[in-house]
């Protein structure tokens, strides 16, 4: 946890992702990812110079047999607020519509509810649970699927919202995470999306693994790549200073 954290410090401070004695919104939404999340922010809040709080913000998409307790007892434990925003998303997407392709419409509508839920409850800014391979994935995904250059930034501002969107676990890999959830004996809610290991992201993830196979090293060039390029957002501040 104490490594988990100092990723997080770096990413934190490279990229000044959160302002002095602000209140954060943290996407919990039971995977691991957020989960570990979760627990490093409340930790570090403890010291950090910018001496921010953190509550839980669960959007609830209507799915049935979710786990709340688990998330409910995993708050109470950090002695984190937890709230849930409830919607209809999943019923609406999978059985209303029967969209062919669920996965655009749900992330669009649930980010809406999720960008909305955080001001009501007094926050500007919502930490999302993003990690390294997931900026990796995303830029290879828009160049497959979008023929462009581009990919999710460290920070985001937006406007039409009045929300800034911070993802701190950047520097994590996915390895990492998984690693310091068994040891820190944190379980993560199964996910009940019928799409979840469904999607393109798992193509590309499968896509990825049999690349570092045969190149290994490939996603630390890959993501040093994104760093040193000019994509919005994801040049180091020492960097432009």
């Amino acid at each position: 946890m104490q490594q988990t954290m100092g990723y997080l410090r770096r990413a934190i401070d490279d990229y000044q992702m959160i302002r002095p004695n602000e209140r954060i919104a943290v996407a919990l939404s039971g995977g691991k990812d957020s989960m570990l999340m979760l627990e490093a922010l409340k930790k570090l809040s403890f010291y950090h110079p910018a001496k921010f709080s953190v509550f839980a913000l669960f959007i609830d998409l209507g799915f049935d047999h979710i786990n709340m307790d688990a998330l409910r007892a995993h708050c109470e434990k950090l002695e984190v607020p937890f709230i849930v925003r409830k919607t209809d998303i999943a019923p609406l997407v999978f059985e209303t519509r029967k969209e062919s392709n669920p996965c655009s419409l749900c992330a669009k509508m649930r980010r809406a509810c999720l960008h909305d839920a955080a001001r009501e409850n007094g926050a500007e800014t919502i930490a999302l649970g993003h990690h390294r391979d997931d900026a990796i994935e995303t830029f290879i995904m828009n160049l497959m699927f979008e023929g462009r250059i581009g990919c999710f930034q460290p920070v985001t501002y937006l406007d039409r919202k009045d929300v800034r969107v911070i993802r701190p676990m950047i520097y994590l890999t996915e390895h990492q995470i998984k690693n310091t959830v068994e040891r820190c004996g944190i379980a993560p809610v199964k996910n009940p999306c019928p799409m979840d290991h469904a999607s393109k992201r798992q193509e590309v993830k499968n896509l990825l693994l049999r690349a570092e196979e045969k190149y290994p090293g490939i996603r630390e060039k890959l993501f040093g790549a994104i760093q040193r390029s000019d994509l919005d957002g994801w040049k180091l501040n020492n960097e432009t200073n």
